[in-house]
């Protein structure tokens, strides 16, 4: 079986170094708030390049924790809009009705399933407050014309980097570019913890205090509760397995990229659609993905075959349960991605034989 993602293979390439780093934490005989997470934090926003980082507890807490912030600054207030791609994953969404905050659905470029910029302007009313960009499956989805629109409308950019952690435009990475960024560290991403974990990056030393006093329950100071907050801490040993593995994280997004370059050269099924890569640094291939209106008899034929692949995502969200209230429109384009996509074994371990085999069967599929 050729796996999607073999985390366990991936685990081993650091597994020392992390035993190592859980053993400092159990021994050390402090879990929460302690000196891990603190390196981390710095080294973290270093990497990213902001003058703030803030360990959490996941990356769907990371941004309700921004958007909570600016509701508590008053720069936000309940019923305000936050637009935001309409096929990104649910948590996007989760995070702006979460606070009482309305998300406007815009459609994504079918090229890159990013934020059509071209589209966001005619949603703009009086409520709009902030554009949420969501770097979907490991490409940048920021634009000078977004960062536009932000600025002649006076928007808040809020960056949802779970996917894309050393992702770049130009010269700065994604997580840098916005007021704030969410960060998830689910097990599976590019920067994986051994557990839920998150942070927020940001600039805004306000907003920072602020993020940091709601995560703890609303408290800057023990038994004092400024804020009506959130238990959301990244703890101990998540941290310290997130410093171990982030120093590895450009080499094992380069190994991502010739994976990727890989497909790429070798797929050429003229009834598949293939990703298109004019930035090499604008993607960190989270998850390369492919388009097939077949999408359902490719996955089976190469399920048979031993070739584990997976669907991001099935249902979008303005069709999940959840949310029909909302009573969404239809979105042609969200519909037809999330019909049609599949993600095909992306990994750092994957190797070339394991590669050469899925090209051919991709190659040898016929509907």
């Amino acid at each position: 079986m050729i796996k999607f993602l073999d985390l366990q293979k991936i685990t081993q390439n650091y597994s020392l170094e992390i035993k190592e780093a859980i053993n400092r934490v159990v021994n050390s005989g402090w879990y929460l708030q302690g000196e891990e997470n603190k390196k981390f934090e710095l080294s973290y926003s270093r990497y990213i390049g902001t003058n703030h980082c803030i360990g959490v507890a996941n990356g769907l807490d990371a941004l309700r924790l921004i958007m909570k912030a600016y509701l508590e600054m008053g720069i936000m207030q309940e019923g305000d809009e936050i637009i935001v791609p309409a096929n990104t994953y649910i948590a996007s969404i989760l995070a702006i009705t979460d606070n009482r905050l309305v998300p406007v659905l815009v459609e994504p470029d079918i090229d890159t399933f990013n934020i059509d910029d071209s589209k966001i302007e005619s949603v703009i009313t009086k409520r709009t407050k902030a554009i949420m960009t969501v770097h979907l499956y490991g490409r940048c989805a920021y634009t000078e014309r977004i960062a536009k629109i932000c600025k002649d409308y006076n928007l808040k950019l809020i960056e949802d980097n779970a996917q894309a952690h050393g992702c770049m435009f130009n010269e700065k990475k994604t997580g840098s570019l916005g007021d704030a960024a969410g960060h998830s560290f689910y097990p599976g991403k590019n920067l994986g913890a051994f557990g839920d974990a998150g942070a927020i990056t940001t600039n805004d030393p306000i907003l920072a205090d602020m993020i940091r006093g709601l995560a703890n329950y609303g408290s800057h100071v023990k038994y004092v509760f400024a804020y009506q907050g959130l238990n959301s801490r990244l703890d101990e040993i998540q941290a310290a397995v997130l410093n171990v593995k982030l120093k590895y994280l450009d080499k094992d997004t380069d190994s991502r990229r010739s994976v990727a370059n890989y497909y790429l050269n070798n797929i050429n099924n003229i009834n598949i659609t293939m990703p298109k890569v004019k930035d090499w640094k604008a993607h960190v291939f989270h998850l390369f993905t492919i388009l097939t209106p077949q999408r359902d008899k490719l996955q089976k034929y190469l399920a048979e075959k031993n070739v584990q692949t997976l669907i991001h995502y099935p249902i979008p969200p303005h069709k999940q349960e959840c949310y029909k209230e909302m009573n969404y429109k239809i979105f042609k384009i969200t519909e037809q991605i999330h019909n049609e996509i599949l993600s095909l074994p992306m990994s750092p371990v994957l190797e070339e034989n394991e590669m050469r085999i899925i090209c051919d069967l991709v190659n040898g599929f016929k509907d």
